[in-house]
């Protein structure tokens, strides 16, 4: 690859798609400066859908060899796109346990018949029922006979043991089977449960990959965890490898608006299937994506990016080692951005710069950071912090004062960080633990994956 770039004009037009055969989309090379003229680094160049921007963590570095780079891509939905909204191809997958009977089980219902109002004839729901084995109380079909649909959902009833595994694979199964003939769909699994798996399958590593080759056929899973006997961390994995979402539902009596706020989001969706690709120069060196699990391939660093909804900003933090080079303006690597555009049912690619000037002046480097690299990098921090302190806890060498404490320096980097919310979650685990409350640790969790899935 050559990494020697020319500087783009900062008048440059923004660079326009062409249409290929076959409805896909392919962008020319647009090379984003961010990081090299502060004026450039709000900019992005526009794809339509999403706002992609690449900003280098610092417009220098130094030419001798310089540890812990930093790239930054942010993709931005506006929260005006027109056209349709993707239709759903949805499995609710309910744990049916005994320890479910009485009011969870009827919260589920209500949750489950709330979701029926809310879809259109033309998304495509199928129901899972699963305790020790698995029933599929309503195969996947579109939903026209919203009466008939809600008899299926009042069949609910407890059973036995949990086996999550099953329930799980059933569901994604029902999914899989219409999505032939549903192009251009969302395709999800919502799972609910509220133990950890006592029956089947109930390995966290051979779950999670078998979680992982799902994902590979366009499959996400958003796991809602309910009660206090839940494993966090398997379904936050489900969750993370999966691409879904992660709750952790308290209460009973707030199932029904987990849900609804869940289908609110797939209904909001205007990007799928994001990839973000890292091309580095050959003498470049990965370290890491933060709260991201990436492949790499050769040179190349691939990350999956949740889907993104309108309105929404997710950003994906790569770090960087380089080594000796020759000073001037390089790009240290081509980002490449993928995903399908659901407003004008499409795939989309293109192509940004990434730019280092390497120069032998220290202080050129140390008076330009980027104030929104550094942001992103204290939000990771944060998270760094969160499951030291989850650790310490479960493992009892750290007692509830030394959490406390670890807690709120963690708060307060998230207030500076602009994360009010994640913030108030921590307030509510420290609540917790001076409550002697068991939820310390699903509420830490939570705050964990909402900070590593970039979603701003």
């Amino acid at each position: 690859m050559d990494d020697r770039t020319q500087i783009v004009p900062g008048n440059s037009p923004a660079l326009q798609p062409t249409v290929m055969g076959g409805g896909a989309t392919q962008m020319g090379l647009g090379r984003t400066q961010m990081g090299i003229d502060p004026m450039r680094t709000q900019m992005g160049v526009s794809m339509e859908t999403l706002d992609v921007g690449v900003m280098s963590g610092n417009k220098y570095a130094y030419w001798q060899g310089s540890p812990r780079n930093h790239a930054l891509v942010t993709l931005k939905s506006g929260g005006q796109q027109l056209g349709r909204r993707a239709p759903l191809n949805i499995c609710l997958a309910i744990d049916r346990s005994g320890s479910m009977e009485g009011e969870p089980l009827e919260y589920v219902k209500r949750a489950c018949e709330h979701v029926v109002d809310m879809l259109e004839p033309n998304d495509i729901l199928s129901i899972v029922a699963f305790e020790e084995n698995v029933d599929v109380l309503m195969p996947a079909r579109k939903v026209v006979n919203k009466p008939l649909v809600k008899e299926h959902i009042r069949r609910l009833y407890v059973g036995n043991t949990t086996n999550i595994y099953d329930g799980m694979m059933a569901a994604c199964l029902q999914v899989s089977t219409v999505m032939s003939q549903a192009q251009g769909y969302v395709h999800r699994v919502l799972l609910l449960t509220d133990g950890e798996p006592t029956s089947g399958l109930r390995d966290y590593n051979s779950i999670v990959q078998q979680v992982s080759e799902q994902k590979q056929k366009g499959i996400s899973i958003t796991a809602l965890g309910f009660g206090s006997d839940y494993n966090e961390e398997l379904m936050s994995g489900i969750a993370r490898r999966s691409g879904g979402n992660y709750y952790y539902i308290q209460r009973p009596d707030l199932i029904p608006e987990v849900f609804r706020s869940e289908l609110q989001q797939l209904m909001s969706i205007v990007a799928k299937n994001v990839r973000v690709r890292f091309h580095l120069s050959k003498w470049v060196n990965f370290r890491q994506v933060y709260g991201l699990q990436p492949s790499t391939s050769n040179r190349t660093i691939e990350v999956s990016v949740p889907d993104i909804e309108r309105g929404t900003i997710r950003t994906v933090l790569a770090e960087f080692d380089f080594e000796k080079h020759a000073q001037g303006e390089y790009r240290v690597a081509r980002v490449e951005v993928l995903y399908d555009d659901i407003a004008n049912n499409r795939p989309v690619q293109g192509q940004y710069d990434c730019l280092y000037e390497f120069t032998e002046d220290r202080g050129l480097i140390q008076s330009n950071y980027q104030p929104m690299v550094q942001t992103e990098l204290e939000i990771a921090q944060a998270s760094m912090n969160l499951q030291r302190t989850m650790m310490g806890m479960r493992t009892q060498q750290m007692t509830a004062m030394g959490a406390m404490s670890e807690l709120e320096k963690t708060r307060t980097m998230l207030l500076q960080a602009g994360r009010a919310g994640q913030a108030q979650e921590v307030t509510l685990a420290l609540q917790s633990i001076q409550q002697g409350s068991a939820d310390v640790e699903k509420t830490i969790m939570g705050t964990i994956y909402n900070l590593d899935q970039g979603k701003r």
